[in-house]
């Protein structure tokens, strides 16, 4: 399985199809009030991505419908059949939910990702289809064919979820880029107010963390340099109505403390506490 998850990010042959997907998601979501929904959808006001909580609902769901078919199986009844029927309709409404989420978060990843995310969309996409036939052979009465659709289901949906797991433990996913090494604790001296022009920025080091110095006027604002969504450097990003924007995917922090503006990072950038002392900038983590 970790070959086959190495393997999915080498297709090349996916590459049309993920663009014309990935401009399709984008053209969705235009204007502020598409910005607006898309930061939901990517789990803005929640503080983590809000896929990963989705996706929990069809895996629980489904896996107790496999637990309530065993149980009718095992004693030749019909006690259970409800129930298990209950939980696959379940799984198919949290599905749609995870669907929705995991493709915004997937058209703002980078190349190999997003061919590797296609197939685990892919995927999951067949475990519903065969959830959603068993549900549908179930209307009436459970029979053999409806287990046999579902216990699919489950192993695709299982197939998936690995490679899920993949794409956030190996490849950080949805996780926090922006953690780096550790800063001085005290005020750390960098380089002189003058070399900073007004409305520019500086990447600068600090101990071992990389730090981004915007100026505004008289005052200066440090955030960490490495964008919190997948690595981006900030420093190279746009400067706009207080507030950096990312290079690489336009996630947006505001300068005075670092929260999300805008996603798709749904994580806070680590910011640092300035000064200015003889004419030098100086920076402390916050």
């Amino acid at each position: 399985m970790s070959a086959l998850a190495d393997k999915a990010a080498e297709q090349e042959w996916l590459d049309p199809a993920g663009r014309a997907l990935r401009g399709g998601v984008r053209a969705v979501f235009q204007g502020e009030a598409g910005r607006t929904a898309k930061d939901a959808l990517h789990g803005v006001w929640l503080g983590h991505p809000l896929h990963p909580v989705l996706t929990d609902i069809p895996v629980g769901a489904w896996t107790m419908a496999q637990v309530f078919d065993a149980l009718d199986a095992t004693d030749g009844g019909t006690r259970y059949e409800d129930a298990a029927r209950v939980c696959i309709n379940a799984g198919l409404v949290g599905a749609v939910g995870a669907a929705v989420t995991g493709l915004v978060d997937w058209s703002d990843t980078r190349k190999k990702d997003r061919r590797a995310g296609l197939i685990h969309g892919l995927i999951n996409i067949t475990a519903t289809g065969l959830f959603l036939t068993s549900s549908i052979l179930r209307r009436r009465a459970r029979t053999s064919n409806a287990v046999v659709f579902s216990a699919a289901g489950y192993a695709a949906v299982m197939a998936g979820a690995y490679l899920g797991g993949a794409l956030v433990y190996k490849q950080r996913i949805g996780t926090d880029h922006a953690v780096q090494g550790p800063a001085p604790e005290g005020f750390t001296r960098t380089i002189r107010l003058a070399e900073i022009p007004d409305g520019d920025k500086r990447m600068v080091k600090v101990g071992d963390a990389q730090v981004v110095l915007v100026r505004q006027g008289d005052t200066v604002c440090a955030l960490a340099e490495r964008c919190a969504h997948l690595g981006g450097p900030l420093s190279e990003g746009e400067v706009r109505d207080g507030s950096i924007i990312c290079p690489w995917h336009q996630s947006q922090f505001a300068l005075s403390d670092g929260h999300v503006v805008h996603g798709p990072s749904t994580y806070d950038q680590p910011c640092y506490a300035v000064r200015v002392a003889e004419g030098f900038v100086e920076v402390k983590l916050s």
